[in-house]
């Protein structure tokens, strides 16, 4: 075999292997819950149950968040400073980011949006679970007995909203959705703090709770109560 045509079966071997990639990484149009894809971009998706009257839900059953940071963050931050990230500052973050978001989406659900949030179950109450995953603060403000660190940085971070959405009565998932975000960058760095960070995050989820507001008054009101995905179209 001459080289110019090795040369052309390595080429198409190399095509072959990025289509595949591509392809793996495009969101099915059917989930395995049987769930329809709505909507999909460089960010997340959004999946719903064609055949659900989303008319019906006034009220929301918002579990607390679960945190999870992203892959070998911990390692990462501690590689040039050991020591400066520990397990218990981990477990503040955590803790204090699900807090949060437990506050900012029961304001924009419940007295910006107009929803109802209860701890009950009924016919007219949905129930969301929410998940931030892959959580990258880039710059944490923790603190030991000797020492406050702090960085110059131009973003706090990013992370990742994953929401299921379920009927609380039948416990039927009806839609899930994906969306990931990055705080903005400023463009020139400043010190970050607890407080800034707090700040920034507290801006994610504000803008991410108002879009979900947005997409269930939609879907809701749209037509005499069309579906999540009839509401999209």
């Amino acid at each position: 075999m001459n080289m110019i045509l090795k040369t052309i079966l390595l080429f198409l071997i190399m095509i072959s292997v990025v289509a595949s990639a591509v392809a793996r990484d495009d969101p099915p149009e059917v989930s395995i819950e049987g769930l329809e894809l709505v909507e999909k971009d460089r960010r997340g998706e959004i999946y719903a149950d064609p055949d659900v009257d989303w008319s019906q839900y006034t009220q929301i059953m918002l579990d607390p968040a679960t945190v999870a940071f992203r892959r070998n963050w911990k390692r990462d931050q501690n590689r040039s400073q050991p020591f400066k990230v520990r397990a218990t500052d981990m477990e503040k973050i955590k803790t204090s980011l699900s807090e949060l978001f437990d506050d900012v989406f029961s304001v924009e659900l419940g007295e910006n949006g107009g929803y109802t949030i209860t701890d009950q179950t009924g016919d007219e109450v949905m129930r969301i679970k929410p998940a931030i995953v892959d959580l990258d603060v880039f710059a944490p403000d923790t603190r030991s007995s000797y020492t406050r660190n702090v960085q110059i940085t131009d973003s706090a971070g990013r992370m990742t909203l994953k929401l299921e959405i379920y009927d609380s009565v039948t416990g039927d998932l009806i839609a899930m959705a994906s969306d990931r975000k990055d705080a903005p960058r400023r463009g020139y760095g400043q010190w970050t703090s607890s407080v800034s960070n707090r700040a920034d995050a507290k801006r994610m989820l504000r803008q991410w709770a108002k879009d979900l507001v947005k997409r269930l008054d939609e879907a809701r009101g749209a037509n005499n109560g069309d579906s999540l995905a009839e509401s999209e179209s």
